[in-house]
């Protein structure tokens, strides 16, 4: 029984101890309360506080960063119902935490009424392209009003992101349609435009080859012409008394079987040419034409 006294006093002085000491974890800050009036906040660390309940940690507030994620539903300028999903990141400001914890009983619930009441001030006034286009100058300025309306909560806004803007099925659906539609006529006038191309060009390279063609026969029948008159003069420098067209029956007759003789050999059957050496009489004048035209 001796043993015993001493025992429960020491059990007594533990629970005494046990009580007045309180850890705060890092990153965050205790309220404390004195017979339920606030006392003091103790950071992070070991505190020693008044035992039986006297000094009570009315809460544990955190000084991390938070996130609040809310779905808000509204509409555009031309009436297109829309979902947009907003991410918001907020923390408790640490030179304010006694209003941060005292003057607001829900701050998250809190900070979706003021997104909701900045969205739907501000996409009323844009179209669904507009929306899409402006959503971060939009979730800019949805940020600059709700941070200037916590701040005298306590909190801080650090970022506001419209993540996504999710239209009416409906109207999702024509928006597909008319993107592929407008994808199709654009691939359609491609398309056209490729085959014009083919066709000018082709149309160019007929041409070319056309005039081509016809540069190469003036050049064949200029050398033909120009060989003649070559035969001819050196003839008459060989002093041989002919004149210019005995000259020229004798060159064309030598002609007519070279051509002869060339169609033969490659096996052809039949040719359009005069049927005798005398018939290359006009073809011997009009070259003669041609040699005195020169001249």
């Amino acid at each position: 029984m001796g043993f015993i006294f001493p025992f429960i006093i020491l059990i007594i002085i533990l629970m005494i101890v046990a009580s007045t000491l309180y850890v705060v974890r890092q990153q965050s800050v205790a309220i404390i309360e004195r017979f339920g009036k606030y006392q003091t906040i103790s950071t992070s660390g070991i505190h020693i506080r008044l035992p039986f309940g006297i000094d009570k940690i009315a809460a544990r507030v955190q000084l991390r960063l938070l996130q609040s994620e809310i779905i808000v539903e509204t509409k555009t300028k031309d009436n297109v119902f829309v979902t947009l999903n907003v991410a918001t990141q907020y923390r408790v400001n640490e030179q304010n935490v006694i209003d941060a914890y005292y003057k607001l009983m829900k701050p998250e619930a809190q900070i979706k009424s003021y997104i909701e009441d900045a969205l739907r001030s501000s996409v009323p006034k844009l179209t669904l392209d507009e929306l899409f286009e402006k959503k971060d100058e939009i979730a800019l300025e949805v940020q600059h009003q709700v941070a200037e309306e916590m701040s005298t909560y306590g909190y801080i806004i650090v970022k506001t992101l419209i993540t996504k803007v999710e239209p009416d099925a409906e109207v999702k659906q024509s928006m597909n349609e008319i993107n592929a539609a407008q994808r199709k006529r654009v691939a359609a006038q491609e398309l056209a435009e490729a085959d014009k191309i083919k066709i000018v060009t082709a149309a160019e390279a007929e041409a070319e080859k056309d005039r081509l063609h016809g540069v190469g026969i003036a050049q064949q029948r200029k050398a033909i012409v120009d060989g003649l008159a070559e035969s001819i003069q050196e003839l008459k420098d060989a002093n041989i008394s002919l004149n210019e067209e005995e000259i020229m029956s004798i060159l064309l007759t030598n002609q007519y079987l070279d051509t002869l003789n060339t169609f033969a050999a490659n096996g052809n059957q039949t040719i359009f040419l005069p049927n005798t050496p005398n018939g290359v009489d006009d073809i011997r004048t009009q070259i003669l034409s041609a040699l005195k035209a020169s001249k």
